[in-house]
C-alpha cells in the first residue's frame, strides 16, 4: 500500500482512484455502503493526496472561521452538491440545509459525521459550534 505520494504521476493515479471510489459510493447509496476495505482505502488515499497538495503543490488551504465555511469548503473540495453532501454524511438534506442556514444547531450526529466523513478536525468542530 502506498504510504506517500512522491510524484505527480502517483498523485494523478491516487486522484483517479479517489474519484472512482466517490463515484461508486454515490452509485450505491453512500459511503456507508462501501466495503470496509474500500472505505479505508478512500480515507487513506485522501489523506495522502491532501499531504501531497499541502507539502508539494503548496496549495494554500482555506482556513475556515465558521462551521458553515468548513462544511462549504469540503463541499467544494469534494465537488458535491448540498444533497450529495447530506448523503455522504448520512443525514437528511433538509437537516443539512437548516444547519448551514443557521436555523438549526448542529447535533452530535452531525458533528460526528463532519469529523468522520469529511475529516474536519474535532477540535475545530467543538470550538465552532
Amino acid at each position: 500500500m502506498l504510504t506517500k505520494i512522491r510524484t505527480e504521476k502517483e498523485y494523478k493515479a491516487v486522484m483517479k482512484t479517489i474519484e472512482s471510489l466517490l463515484e461508486k459510493a454515490t452509485a450505491i447509496g453512500g459511503f456507508h455502503e462501501l466495503a470496509k476495505e474500500e472505505a479505508m482505502m478512500l480515507s487513506t488515499l485522501s489523506e495522502l493526496a491532501e499531504a501531497y497538495e499541502d507539502n508539494t503543490l503548496k496549495l494554500m488551504p482555506i482556513k475556515p472561521n465558521t462551521l458553515r465555511q468548513a462544511i462549504e469548503y469540503k463541499m467544494a473540495e469534494l465537488g458535491l452538491s448540498q444533497a450529495n453532501l447530506a448523503e455522504v454524511m448520512g443525514i437528511g438534506a433538509p437537516k443539512l440545509s437548516q444547519i448551514l442556514s443557521g436555523k438549526r444547531d448542529p447535533d452530535v450526529s452531525f458533528l460526528k459525521a463532519a469529523h468522520e466523513k469529511l475529516n474536519i478536525d474535532a477540535e475545530f468542530l467543538l470550538t465552532h459550534v
